[in-house]
């Protein structure tokens, strides 16, 4: 060997080592980098979920917005999407398994901690794709303390009722609520389902127009109140103090979730809960079903990180520290229940007897739309003193869209193939 080809040995040698050390150099600063999450929630619960995600010692950066959809859509579309997303859209989430974007999770949680409704794949031998890491009660109705409603009283007028439609980027989504109940409670589980899951010509069936008419019913009982429904946000009064205990024109009944109190701020503790089935109209009050709702985690990366961050996450030690340090609900049914009566009794209710996740959350998004869009048309016809709102040509509207929706997605397997469970 020449000494000229020593050295030119030598210096190939020198450049490889060095390419090698600016590989490892590379590896390190991926490893480094924080994992990117994408939620809804913002302030206080912000604040809290990331003091959690401190406690797991991995590197992250939190987004928060209340239009996740489109932000996600744009990362999505640019290539650059979180490697965490956590939204309660389960139809949105299986429309991203579906163009192979979504990661599975098997191996990062225990699947049999939560059990159905949570896990809706129908079977283990298929890929999961979202885990819930916060659980929340529908199908109940708040009330101000001493105002508790009595079990064998009619049904509210909507004169009852505190009602707002408005938020920030989903307006309409809390008619929804009202007409998912009627549904679950007057029709049941099975008919439930097969609407949510958009099983045959469910938006023009007897108990979808009737339970939709229900609630227009109570709607055209009072113009002015469906007029402030209208313009009302959901959680926000200016007082403050949430729909309840503003209690505009006297109303004292409030149709939402388990997580309301966070609205009701420092009146919280002077508010009651109980079943919504005795409360609407045709519900059923002997054996009343549970709407449930969850914040599902999902993972567009396979970054060691992002999969580590899930797994403590959804872990039942995870969850734990989640519910003590936010007061929130989790699914995981080895986390204790929070103390006191009214969060027992909603946990007691989050884990057994038939619940049914919330139906819009299931849907995709295009029908989900379709259904804010019918709600929000049904108050403002209500509020403009229609004697005839036309629910028949508003479910008419989003059946078409639910058959478009139907001939595109075709066999679609991350679609969620229940909905409904009983234990």
């Amino acid at each position: 060997m020449t000494q000229r080809f020593k050295m030119l040995v030598f210096v190939v040698v020198l450049l490889l080592v060095a390419a090698g050390g600016v590989v490892a150099a590379w590896v390190q600063q991926d490893d480094a980098e924080p994992v990117t999450i994408l939620g809804t929630w913002t302030g206080t619960q912000e604040e809290r979920f990331e003091t959690l995600l401190r406690g797991f010692g991995i590197p992250f950066r939190y987004q928060g917005t209340a239009a996740q959809r489109e932000v996600l859509l744009s990362k999505v579309q640019s290539g650059d999407p979180p490697d965490i997303v956590i939204m309660p859209g389960i139809g949105e989430l299986a429309e991203y398994a579906d163009q192979s974007l979504l990661k599975p999770l098997d191996g990062l949680y225990r699947p049999e901690e939560y059990g159905a409704p949570w896990e809706s794949t129908g079977s283990r031998s298929e890929p999961v794709y979202w885990v819930p890491v916060k659980a929340d009660l529908k199908s109940i109705v708040w009330y101000r303390e001493g105002n508790r409603p009595a079990a064998d009283a009619p049904a509210p007028t909507m004169e009852n009722w505190c009602l707002g439609m408005g938020d920030d980027g989903a307006s309409g989504w809390p008619g929804t609520d009202w007409i998912e109940d009627l549904v679950l409670q007057r029709a049941g589980p099975d008919a439930y389902e097969r609407w949510a899951l958009g099983k045959g010509r469910g938006w023009e069936s007897d108990q979808v127009r009737t339970a939709w008419e229900a609630w227009a019913g109570l709607l055209g009982q009072n113009r002015e109140v469906a007029e402030h429904a209208l313009l009302t946000d959901h959680r926000d009064t200016p007082d403050g103090s949430g729909l309840l205990f503003d209690a505009w024109g006297g109303c004292t009944l409030e149709h939402q979730g388990s997580f309301a109190p966070s609205f009701y701020k420092d009146d919280a503790e002077k508010a009651g809960l109980t079943d919504s089935a005795p409360l609407l109209p045709g519900g059923n009050r002997r054996d009343p079903a549970h709407e449930v709702t969850g914040d599902f985690a999902a993972l567009f990366s396979t970054r060691p990180a992002a999969g580590e961050l899930i797994r403590r996450l959804a872990s039942r030690e995870g969850q734990q520290k989640w519910a003590e340090l936010a007061e929130v609900y989790s699914a995981n049914r080895g986390v204790e229940p929070q103390k006191g009566r009214v969060k027992e009794a909603i946990t007691r209710r989050l884990r057994t007897g038939t619940r049914c996740l919330d139906a819009s959350d299931v849907m995709a998004p295009a029908v989900r739309d379709a259904f804010y869009e019918a709600v929000l048309l049904t108050v403002a016809r209500a509020a403009a003193g229609d004697e005839d709102v036309g629910v028949p040509g508003l479910l008419a509207d989003v059946q078409l869209v639910q058959d478009a929706q139907s001939r595109r997605s075709g066999d679609k397997k991350a679609v969620p193939k229940t909905v409904c469970s009983a234990e």
